[in-house]
């Protein structure tokens, strides 16, 4: 599989983590969407796109977020400690409330996004903000 396009959006905040999101396209076929790059302790490292884990209300069944305290349909409270509805066991409750969308398999692929992703990130950082030009 051969990355064929990425496309890097730069995030105007200066303090934060987060510095970019990138669009990245698969053999000129497939397109992954909102993978983060991110200032992390030991350099840039890219995240993937992610959504955060349900819990089944016990009265009412709707799916809210884990580590809710109230249900957003019925309002009743929910239990401190829950299953998510992955039905994945968690190992403790540091464990992360999201859950990939998509994801390398290999971690030689991941190390090939990765340096693909950030290089990209190095060349749009260079180029400056761009500033709309009324004509």
């Amino acid at each position: 599989m051969e990355i064929t396009e990425v496309r890097i959006f730069l995030k105007d905040s200066v303090d934060k983590k987060l510095k970019a999101y990138a669009t990245v396209t698969f053999d000129d076929a497939f397109v992954v969407r909102n993978i983060k790059v991110i200032d992390g302790s030991s350099g840039l490292f890219i995240a993937m796109p992610s959504r955060k884990i349900k819990q089944p209300c016990p009265k009412c069944g709707y799916r809210n977020e884990i580590r809710s305290k109230y249900c957003n349909q019925c309002a009743g409270q929910l239990p401190l400690v829950s299953e998510p509805i992955t039905g994945e066991s968690q190992a403790s409750d540091m464990q992360s409330e999201h859950k990939d969308i998509a994801h390398p398999i290999t971690q030689i692929f991941r190390e090939q996004l990765q340096k693909k992703v950030i290089e990209a990130y190095e060349q749009e950082k260079k180029k400056g903000p761009r500033v709309a030009v009324k004509e």
